[in-house]
């Protein structure tokens, strides 16, 4: 039998790979189960996603390390791929993100990124980004990489550098920082946030060492570039944190306000259009495979305590 990989190791390999992969993220357990059956080969936890979905507010610091680490570990347990997560600031000082990357590394998630940012931290694409010196973000690098060896070599260390939007910031000096946090804390991956031209992507993946991983903004970078020119570019992944919900989010909106006008009308369209679908119609039963439940009592359980799915109503694992 092949020797299964751990998934701090599949996600590593990812990163170090020649050829670009796609970083798919969202926010919860079934996005997560529609990436992987889609094709995808990692999952990406996005902290603006969680602190909207799990508690409807903007990225703006209030997630905790609690939220973040129970909300991935659910994720992590639904699928088969690695997840890779936001950390944010991770939550404290040096001694704080110790603990943060061994907190992530007991949830069974594959890598984290944490980001230089002061705390409480915006979101990347905010304005009001603040900080903290490379002095100190050095020291909580090297203590998440000291951390991850003591649990698990392969987890996956990202440094993120926020410094290019942020105050007194600018693309020379992202890029320096990138250098140092790679070279001095010796972290796996290097996260450049906030570049605002493809010119500077560009120039950032020959300087920086890598892997790098950029996060392109389409409301910034157009044309956007396609995944062919960002892996000539040299981009260790193809980064999408929003690539699960911000369809989602807009169907749901515009389904909302179109049934609230034209009543059951809008979801007899809606069912309709879903039945034409090429790649079929998705119900929640589909994702998380309703059948292997049936699956599952038929092999655990004895023969009384069996459901009898054939002489009752509704729906039937099949």
């Amino acid at each position: 039998m092949a020797e299964i990989k751990r998934k701090t190791t599949q996600l590593k390999e990812l990163f170090e790979r020649p050829d670009i992969f796609v970083l798919a993220g969202g926010t919860n357990p079934l996005f997560a189960q529609m990436a992987e059956i889609a094709g995808f080969e990692a999952f990406y936890m996005s902290g603006g996603n969680t602190s909207a979905h799990l508690l409807g507010w903007p990225d703006v610091g209030v997630t905790t390390l609690r939220d973040m680490v129970d909300n991935a570990r659910r994720i992590v347990m639904a699928v088969n791929i690695p997840v890779f997560s936001d950390a944010d600031t991770g939550y404290g000082n040096a001694v704080q993100v110790y603990r943060t990357v061994q907190e992530f590394i007991a949830a069974g998630v594959a890598g984290i990124h944490i980001e230089d940012q002061e705390s409480p931290k915006k979101s990347g694409s905010m304005a009001g980004r603040r900080c903290i010196s490379v002095e100190e973000m050095v020291g909580k690098l090297r203590a998440a990489m000291d951390a991850k060896r003591e649990m698990d070599a392969d987890f996956v260390i990202c440094a993120r550098c926020d410094f290019r939007g942020a105050e007194g910031g600018s693309f020379a000096g992202a890029v320096e920082r990138c250098v140092i946090y790679k070279e001095e804390a010796g972290v796996d991956v290097v996260f450049p946030e906030g570049l605002q031209t493809w010119e500077e992507v560009q120039e950032a993946c020959q300087r920086i060492p890598g892997p790098v991983l950029p996060l392109l903004h389409p409301t910034v970078i157009d044309p956007f570039p396609t995944l062919e020119q960002q892996e000539a570019a040299g981009c260790a992944a193809a980064f999408f944190p929003s690539l699960t919900t911000m369809a989602a989010l807009q169907a749901s909106w515009d389904f909302l306000h179109d049934f609230k006008a034209r009543g059951t009308l809008a979801l007899d369209e809606f069912r309709a259009q879903a039945a034409q679908s090429k790649w079929g119609e998705v119900t929640n039963n589909r994702v998380t495979n309703l059948r292997r439940i049936r699956e599952m009592e038929e092999h655990y359980l004895p023969q009384e305590l069996q459901r009898d799915y054939e002489g009752t109503l509704g729906i039937r694992p099949q």
